[in-house]
């Protein structure tokens, strides 16, 4: 797939150019496009670090996460990271420090506002720690812009849902991954079918919950791209973390819900690790 203008490119596009601009958010004034307004509080809920986020720009971090792949990666000084879904930066200049000096990350975004942001926020990176070590592209996730077998590590965070062809997806990842090359991902997946009103909801797409795919859907579409010992792990509590009570989301999305029903009884954000065979 390489048509930008494919109608869930556009809107989320349109979205997230709006959160990088500062001018919008996915369902209301608090609310982020997977999380709650609050992005140091959020983050802190899906396991980042005070210490991490410290050593972070000013604005890498946009609340929009579902997890922090970065910190189950396993990531060596001297190896090459892809971010798929870069955003802003968050966890491109984490996986950055982790690498160091003799590495790279290579974030890879289709939002051209986010690609500015994140290009604004490598340089106070530069400044804040010596690395320069990161270097942010523009493309669609379904067609990476590298050359086969050329990274070691894809990492990704809350972005492979967002995708109109996930199983496109997950063929890329497994062709820029070097032999023996790993993945550590975190992602919103589906443990039953979503009821119908919110799988076709503008928000709840854009807010990571209806494009999720099934879980078992999942694991067939990275099989068939050649990937093996697979892993998904749920992170306990995310769903809580990424839609407090009081943010304008999970009042959306509540009432959508069957009564009874919670977001947290069809969808989870699961750690999701598997590897390239040698």
């Amino acid at each position: 797939m390489n048509d930008s203008s494919h109608p869930t490119h556009v809107t989320v596009r349109r979205k997230y150019g709006s959160i990088a601009a500062g001018s919008g958010s996915c369902c209301g004034p608090q609310s982020s496009c997977c999380g709650g307004g609050r992005a140091d509080q959020v983050a802190r809920g899906l396991g980042y670090t005070e210490a991490e986020l410290a050593t972070l720009p000013e604005e890498a971090n946009l609340g929009l996460s579902c997890g922090n792949p970065t910190a189950l990666a396993g990531l060596q000084p001297g190896e090459t990271v892809l971010d798929l879904g870069s955003g802003a930066g968050l966890d491109s200049f984490l996986a950055a420090q982790r690498v160091g000096a003799s590495g790279k990350v290579i974030g890879v975004d289709m939002t051209p506002e986010m690609l500015a942001k994140a290009r604004r926020n490598a340089g106070s990176f530069r400044e804040r720690t010596g690395l320069a070590n990161v270097e942010f592209l523009e493309g669609q996730i379904e067609a990476i812009p590298l050359p086969d077998a050329s990274v070691d590590v894809v990492l990704s965070n809350c972005v492979l849902n967002l995708s109109p062809d996930q199983a496109r997806v997950w063929k890329e990842i497994a062709r820029v991954l070097r032999p023996g090359g790993r993945v550590s991902i975190s992602d919103m997946v589906l443990l039953r079918p979503l009821p119908e009103a919110v799988r076709q909801d503008v928000e709840a797409l854009v807010g990571c919950i209806a494009g999720a795919a099934l879980k078992a859907d999942l694991e067939d579409m990275m099989r068939a791209a050649g990937l093996v010992d697979l892993s998904l792990v749920p992170k306990t509590g995310a769903v809580e973390a990424m839609l407090p009570g009081d943010d304008p989301m999970a009042d959306h999305l509540m009432g959508l819900m069957p009564e009874g029903a919670s977001p947290s009884d069809y969808i989870v954000s699961l750690i999701i690790s598997a590897r390239k065979p040698a």
